[in-house]
């Protein structure tokens, strides 16, 4: 006898969604973009991701808070990375780079920087993000980099997993998946925010 398993859908309530960000997160209005924006990584966690721990999106979408100045879309990094080593045209172990003259500061949902990191994404994505570093600013490149990035331990070498499974839940140290400690007390309060919003299903 034959037994096919189907995947489960999760399909989050969203009109339950944004009535609550809005009034825990946004000051009681919601702008035309951040819609789209949460829209698209919720999009993204029902097509690919939904059957896995609900803590790893409210997280993802606290760090695109944060990240993204409450905007929800993705962004350039305020600077283009004046004054930091990614600013200039070298790689994380101090070696020049001469196939691009493109800069890889801080683009799309978790600011993306340094030359292997475009590269890799690219490499994870199938797109030329070493030449066309824009790219990573179109939402949907952004949402995929965000959750294969943080899913995978891209960034720092953590990932999701290591704060969120059966047998622990850190908000707080969350964080190192992305940059150490840096106000990872606010986005913790931010990151149950978006939990709570995201337990209603449809």
């Amino acid at each position: 006898m034959n037994i096919f398993y189907a995947k489960i859908t999760i399909m989050i309530n969203r009109k339950f969604f944004f009535d609550q960000v809005r009034h825990s997160l946004f000051g009681g209005k919601l702008r035309k973009k951040q819609v789209e924006g949460m829209g698209a990584i919720l999009n993204e966690w029902e097509k690919n991701n939904s059957e896995k721990d609900d803590r790893w999106l409210a997280y993802m979408l606290a760090t695109t808070f944060h990240e993204t100045a409450a905007t929800m879309q993705p962004i350039e990094e305020f600077g283009k990375g004046k004054g930091r080593r990614y600013g200039r045209k070298i790689k994380m172990d101090g070696t020049t780079y001469n196939n691009t003259n493109n800069i890889f500061f801080g683009r799309g949902f978790v600011q993306l920087t340094w030359y292997e990191n475009y590269e890799m994404a690219g490499k994870k994505l199938k797109l030329d993000f070493i030449h066309q570093p824009e790219k990573v600013m179109e939402p949907v490149n952004a949402t995929r980099i965000m959750f294969l990035g943080m899913a995978e331990g891209w960034f720092t070498g953590k990932k999701l997993m290591d704060y969120f499974n059966f047998l622990r839940e850190d908000w707080f140290n969350a964080r190192r998946i992305i940059n150490g400690t840096d106000k990872a007390e606010k986005i913790a309060g931010y990151a149950k925010k978006f939990y709570a919003a995201t337990s209603y299903t449809v």
